[in-house]
């Protein structure tokens, strides 16, 4: 049986403390829009693409 962890899902508590945040003027909020765009950007680099799993023999 698995074990049941007493902490929430990081990704979900991530997520939830982004909306949690209330922008002070327009900057502010386009800053905290670009932060989120930034980590999008940086997950999908790191993903594996399925070119990468195969390698060709010599």
């Amino acid at each position: 049986m698995t074990k049941v962890k007493g902490t929430a899902d990081k990704n979900l508590s991530n997520v939830v403390e982004d909306l949690d945040k209330n922008p002070v003027n327009s900057h502010h909020a386009q800053q905290l829009q670009q932060d989120t765009n930034d980590r999008r950007h940086q997950d999908d680099i790191n993903h594996d693409q399925p070119s990468d799993l195969f390698h060709s023999r010599s």
